[in-house]
């Protein structure tokens, strides 16, 4: 089963490691004075806190994000956010269809931008599976970022009054730290960067959500490589659900995943 993973949470939140991780992209003035990002990804495997969306199949995703101009003059720099995501997924019982997510809140920046703090909502759709399974559901997001020069530090809490399939609360913590491996003897036009994640899920109901217990534990390790205005993802994801909590499946599995995304 499913968040993303994400995201966001997806957001952000799904297979992509972090908007962070992403080269700083050039942006198309927006309405309101606010600017525009489109980002297109290909991947071998749609993976949310370690189970895959799509049963180890490839996904294709896109995403539009939307930053408003400074809401303050003279504070801190503050703005609204919104981002549209949508990817194809494959449920156990549930067949091929189609997620799109709808996020939006405020991030604010301080101590020269260093610190980052986001508050946001994120709603999860599913148009082709039947309202009367309760798929389509909504997350409470904080965020709070931490550059310390080459290390980057990120934790984000997610929390959900009930979410997939009528599964209650939940909450999806999650801890990433990322590095850029400049030591390494690179052309100027490549960056590369290592990433490592850990998380945990728990949910009230679990049979309601497929997973053996109400909490399971998800970690990935990973590299980005970007390149010609392309991000390449190699990675590595796992949790700790077994074959038979899996529905008798690999979809919680370890297993490495491959990723081309064009941020625009």
């Amino acid at each position: 089963m499913l968040r993303a993973l994400f995201l966001a949470a997806c957001a952000l939140a799904g297979i992509l490691p972090a908007p962070a991780l992403h080269a700083e992209p050039e942006r198309w003035a927006g309405p309101f004075g606010g600017y525009w990002n489109a980002q297109f990804t290909i991947a071998s495997d749609y993976s949310y806190a370690g189970i895959s969306n799509t049963q180890l199949q490839p996904a294709f995703q896109v995403g539009l994000d939307y930053s408003s101009p400074m809401l303050l003059k003279d504070g801190p720099p503050l703005w609204l956010w919104f981002t549209g995501f949508a990817s194809n997924v494959q449920f156990p019982g549930l067949g091929p269809g189609v997620e799109i997510d709808a996020t939006g809140g405020l991030k604010l920046n301080l101590l020269d931008r260093r610190l980052a703090i986001e508050l946001g909502y994120l709603r999860y759709l599913y148009p082709d599976y039947p309202a009367s399974g309760g798929y389509e559901y909504g997350e409470v997001e904080l965020k709070v970022d931490y550059d310390f020069g080459p290390v980057f530090v990120s934790g984000r809490l997610r929390w959900s009054p009930d979410s997939f399939g009528h599964a209650g609360q939940s909450w999806n913590k999650r801890a990433l730290v990322s590095v850029p491996l400049s030591f390494l003897p690179l052309p100027a036009d490549v960056k590369l960067k290592a990433y490592g994640s850990l998380g945990n899920f728990w949910v009230e109901k679990p049979a309601n959500y497929g997973i053996p217990g109400s909490d399971y534990w998800y970690w990935q390790l990973g590299v980005v490589t970007t390149v010609w205005g392309l991000d390449f993802t190699f990675a590595y994801t796992d949790t700790n659900i077994d074959y038979a909590g899996c529905g008798n499946t690999h979809y919680c599995s370890g297993r490495a995943f491959l990723s081309l995304t064009k941020v625009f």
